[in-house]
């Protein structure tokens, strides 16, 4: 059994440069946008088998900001996302499809409300390059779409014309810059 060194990074997510944005239909007529201010994780990836990379990333659900203090708190209260007893989303990748030089698939689970389910992102790699620092960053975008009822977030109110006050989709937007953190080289048995 012949040993292979492998080289592994991990890039942490800076949270200066993290921008997690959704958007959900209100009263059937607009669209309510908001985002959440803490997002923090980690990629790590073997750099041999980029496509093999692990993404964690946790959202404190309490950052929400829709610019509208009474439906922030309403949105962080047991109606929906239930901060008190659920202070975060997680987001564990489990694969990623495609080429990831340009656009591909990250899919994995999201657990909100101690709900998980599996969601795919669209995403598409923006570059990496340097900062004046010295540090190695890359960037990506992201796009996808959820059903918050599956979370448990069911809140919801009748209109007199019909229809509903919330939306079922939730549509999800990233953008995210990541910077390096230190290599590690392991061995794996082949």
């Amino acid at each position: 059994m012949a040993t292979q060194l492998t080289k592994t990074s991990t890039w942490a997510i800076d949270p200066a440069h993290a921008d997690f944005g959704f958007a959900v239909r209100h009263l059937m007529l607009a669209t309510v946008r908001g985002r959440f201010g803490a997002v923090s994780g980690t990629i790590t990836v073997d750099e041999s088998n980029p496509k093999s990379a692990k993404v964690d990333v946790t959202v404190d659900v309490a950052s929400i900001d829709t610019r509208q203090e009474m439906r922030d708190n309403h949105l962080r209260s047991a109606d929906f996302f239930d901060a008190a007893n659920h202070p975060a989303m997680h987001f564990v990748s489990k694969r990623i499809e495609g080429d990831v030089t340009g656009t591909f698939r990250v899919i994995g689970d999201l657990t909100i409300r101690g709900t998980t389910h599996e969601i795919a992102l669209d995403v598409t790699f923006e570059g990496r390059a340097k900062d004046p620092w010295g540090n190695d960053r890359a960037g990506f975008s992201a796009t996808g779409r959820l059903n918050r009822h599956d979370f448990g977030l069911n809140w919801n109110q009748a209109l007199e014309a019909g229809g509903v006050v919330a939306g079922e989709e939730v549509k999800l937007t990233l953008d995210v810059e990541i910077v390096r953190q230190a290599a590690v080289m392991a061995s794996v048995a082949a």
